[in-house]
């Protein structure tokens, strides 16, 4: 808790909460914002000076701790004042007990605004947008899209199918309605064109493919030019409802490129083992961003799990970055359309084998990822079934994905020496992304 002679160094007065209408502060006015007004960041900067300090003197944010008491929002010491006006979002998660994201109705307009400028560069003026996107049980991404499409400085026309529409319906709809964009996960957009390739069936007329929420890999390019062969595949961007604005993708961006969004986001690429800054091109580290819209759910120096490099130059504006896989420091983590949490998985493993070590291995091949956790323990077929089919049961979308035939989950016992370590700090690996990121799509 802060104390009154502390607060005073703080000064001058803060604007009220009503006041902040979304729009970028200074991370000198953020700062100020959370200190006085979330019991989490006043803890989190006990030590920090009250003035003088720069952006790399803050420390990093524990996502672990973060979260804590985020299932509820009356008690989240995070929030900087009470949730009143404004929308509430599940993260997902293994358990069934999501972590929520708030966002204020001014944060809300800011953030859909900000995407929706974004996708000015990506789609036609008058192009007929299919949105595949999920909505319901607190999903964001429909709503989100929706928001980015209606708020876009060209002209489109939206129409908001989801992903769930059966594909014989969605075909027929995309042929009367002339649509040439479609937007959505790469798991129902791969599902989808496997169908219409059995059937032998093309859409040319579809020009574009916006993909979000995960990756796409080189094979599944390929499925997806085999049922839609003019079509430009791209990302959407890339952003979170937890993190919030993390990476803009423009036409010039190859595969797993983006863009920083400026002048609402800050990131940065931290080296794991030290905490470094990186600034040079092409050297791997953690992504960490620091929102300058959000001050009721604060996120400054938010580790996202990301593992990525910079391909720009310092300076540059709006500084080209490309993702690379998962940081094995990664608190939640994307597996197709599902996320999982390293920490539900480590109460999982506890409660059925007690204290052990282990890690996870993230895998893609053949259009189909692989979920394997290593234990170091002698385990017997029965507890490996029973870890995966509680580790599915707890999960709809593991579930769905599973018979979807797009993800295997299996469990591989071993011994300690086979558990791979930091080779710069003997540091157990919690996160092992094999996945192959590569920038290997041509600028169009």
């Amino acid at each position: 808790m802060i104390t009154s002679e502390s607060a005073d160094l703080l000064e001058p007065a803060l604007p009220h909460m009503e006041e902040m209408t979304g729009s970028p502060l200074s991370l000198e006015q953020l700062v100020q914002v959370v200190r006085r007004r979330s019991p989490f960041y006043a803890e989190h900067y006990r030590h920090l000076a009250a003035s003088g300090w720069q952006l790399t003197d803050l420390p990093l944010i524990n996502p672990k701790r973060y979260w804590e008491e985020s299932q509820g929002l009356q008690n989240w010491p995070v929030l900087t004042g009470p949730v009143e006006d404004g929308i509430v979002f599940k993260t997902g998660g293994t358990t069934g007990s999501g972590k929520l994201s708030i966002f204020s109705r001014q944060e809300w307009r800011s953030f859909v605004t900000s995407f929706g400028r974004s996708l000015s560069s990506q789609i036609k003026p008058g192009a007929r947008v299919a949105n595949l996107f999920f909505a319901g049980d607190l999903y964001a991404s429909f709503l989100f899209i929706h928001g980015a499409l209606s708020h876009m400085s060209t002209p489109v026309c939206e129409y908001p199918f989801t992903g769930t529409l059966e594909s014989q319906n969605l075909t027929e709809q995309i042929i009367q309605h002339d649509i040439s964009v479609l937007v959505g996960v790469p798991a129902m957009l791969l599902q989808y064109a496997a169908e219409l390739t059995r059937k032998n069936c093309l859409l040319p007329g579809i020009e574009t493919i916006l993909y979000g929420s995960e990756s796409l890999f080189t094979e599944q390019r390929q499925l997806l030019k085999s049922a839609f062969p003019n079509a430009r595949i791209a990302s959407i961007g890339c952003a979170s409802v937890d993190a919030g604005l993390i990476g803009l993708s423009s036409p010039d961006c190859l595969a797993g490129e983006h863009r920083v969004f400026e002048p609402e986001t800050i990131v940065e690429i931290i080296d794991e083992a030290t905490g470094e800054p990186i600034n040079e091109i092409n050297r791997s580290g953690m992504l960490v961003v620091t929102s300058l819209t959000r001050t009721l759910m604060p996120l400054i120096r938010y580790p996202v799990g990301d593992l990525a490099a910079w391909r720009e130059p310092s300076g540059s504006k709006n500084r080209k970055f490309i993702l690379q896989g998962r940081s094995s420091l990664g608190h939640r983590l994307r597996v197709g359309y599902a996320s999982v949490f390293p920490d539900e998985i480590a109460v999982l493993i506890t409660e059925k084998l007690g204290n052990q070590q282990w890690q996870l291995v993230l895998e893609h091949d053949t259009h189909r990822d692989r979920l394997t956790l290593r234990i170091a323990c002698s385990g017997t077929r029965d507890q490996a079934n029973t870890l995966c089919s509680t580790l599915v049961a707890r999960d709809h979308a593991l579930a769905e994905l599973q018979t979807a035939g797009q993800l295997i989950i299996q469990v591989h016992w071993c011994s300690q020496v086979e558990l791979s370590r930091n080779t710069r700090t003997g540091k157990l690996l919690r996160v092992i992304d094999k996945r192959v990121y590569l920038a290997q799509e041509t600028v169009k």
